[in-house]
């Protein structure tokens, strides 16, 4: 009976990873009671409330529903269709985003959205973060592709920059990052390791530039050149161009911190954009040096009825009050009494925070861990260099949300709007972090078929 009943589930779900699907079923759960606790009244007749269709969580149950309909319609569907038509998803995702410039609707001041009717929307940016995965894969799979030489290289970060670049246009800063953790893909692939250094020293660089004086750091760069110069001076005899390169990257130092960061803070990003960042290391940003004056004087107006870092402060005082084991379910002051912004969506962590106390929170993002550890596995058990590059872009997706979304709630990190992987309220969120897994699940389960 034992043997019988083995081979049918053989039979219904061959080579699936049941493992991933109930992770994901249990952070979808964990997801709907978290809004239903922010949004819970006393008194409310609950299962009308769910039924009813008009509350967040009654919404985001729905949302769920539609998102295990496409589950199974992924796993049902051919892994091949997957590799075929990469390319053409990732050029349609393209001109989804371009489509917002035109029929876009603007919420929160990001017009990244298009709307779908019936109070729905629909935000392509979400959405292309699967075809960017796919199109990548395709990219680094193909035979023809030396990942080692430098146009290889240049089409691999076009791919992932693309969508990141109109996200930015898009004013949807937040999902314009999360493409960068493509870049820890590619470097799986070989990538040279030196360009990530160069990246994670122009970040180190850009924050020293926020937290240290302008004339000590530029006195600081001098200092390490200087010293470079000459615990080097036996190789410079054998390298005459090691002084260039010195004085060229001291230079560009310089350049960066004095002039390139400043511009950027002042030109480029929105005032209440920066004073974020700038908040972020225990610093003030003069809205006065914004080029639009416009917007200073909107953002004035909002400091006047709020301060910049309210969002953060809110969210940790949720939080802290949680203590080691929580106030209990349905029993959190600070995020059932709204005094957190945007605590169904962005701040979603606070409920689990003074519900669940520094206990909850470490079961919960042990559960993450655990899924990310599982999809690393999955990826390195794969025969394809297709299959294997779209689970680390999976694993690396998932990643940076948990990682910016739990920092920015507890101030490690500027607020941009980065949702927390099936457990914030959207649709579109909730729909592409589905696609994206079961994805791999379906891929996953063909390995010891398909070779591609």
């Amino acid at each position: 009976m034992a043997t019988s009943t083995h081979r049918n589930n053989n039979q219904i779900s061959p080579g699936i990873d049941w493992v991933i699907v109930w992770v994901y079923a249990a952070l979808v759960a964990i997801g709907v009671l978290c809004i239903f606790m922010v949004e819970y009244k006393p008194g409310i007749n609950v299962l009308q409330s769910f039924l009813a269709g008009k509350t967040n969580y009654s919404k985001q149950l729905m949302f769920s529903s539609i998102c295990v309909v496409m589950a199974m319609f992924i796993l049902l569907a051919d892994s091949k269709l997957f590799t075929a038509f990469a390319n053409l998803m990732y050029t349609f995702g393209i001109l989804l985003m371009l489509a917002t410039f035109v029929i876009g609707k603007s919420i929160n001041g990001s017009k990244s959205w298009i709307p779908l009717g019936g109070g729905f929307n629909l935000q392509p940016a979400e959405i292309c973060k699967i075809f960017t995965s796919l199109a990548l894969a395709k990219f680094l799979s193909r035979q023809e592709t030396d990942f080692t030489r430098l146009r290889s290289q240049i089409i691999g970060g076009c791919l992932s920059l693309a969508p990141a670049v109109l996200s930015v246009l898009q004013n949807e800063t937040g999902l314009a990052l999360v493409y960068f953790s493509f870049f820890i893909v590619m470097y799986r692939e070989g990538l040279p390791p030196g360009l990530l250094i160069i990246g994670f020293s122009f970040a180190a660089l850009v924050i020293a530039t926020l937290v240290v004086e302008p004339n000590t750091l530029a006195i600081v760069l001098t200092v390490i050149a200087g010293a470079t110069i000459y615990f080097t001076r036996r190789a410079r005899k054998r390298n005459r161009n090691l002084l260039a390169t010195i004085l060229v990257v001291w230079a560009l130092c310089v350049g960066v911190q004095r002039f390139a960061v400043p511009y950027i803070f002042n030109n480029v990003f929105q005032c209440y954009q920066s004073t974020r960042i700038f908040s972020m290391v225990g610093k003030d940003y003069d809205c006065s040096q914004n080029r639009s004056a416009l917007r200073r004087t909107a953002d004035k107006e909002k400091a006047a009825k709020k301060p910049d870092d309210y969002n953060v402060r809110q969210s940790k005082i949720a939080i802290g009050s949680g203590g080691l084991i929580g106030k209990g379910f349905l029993k959190g002051t600070q995020t059932r009494g709204k005094y957190v912004p945007e605590q169904h969506t962005d701040f979603i962590f606070t409920s689990i925070g003074e519900a669940f106390g520094l206990a909850g929170c470490g079961v919960f993002l042990g559960l993450y861990l655990f899924l990310l550890l599982r999809i690393i596995n999955t990826a390195e058990k794969q025969r394809s260099i297709f299959s294997r590059v779209y689970a680390y872009c999976v694993a690396c997706i998932l990643f940076f949300h948990i990682v910016v979304n739990v920092c920015m709630t507890i101030g490690l990190f500027p607020i941009i709007g980065i949702t927390l992987p099936l457990i914030s309220y959207g649709g579109s969120s909730l729909l592409s972090f589905t696609i994206l897994i079961f994805i791999l699940i379906r891929l996953d389960a063909d390995r010891q078929m398909v070779l591609r």
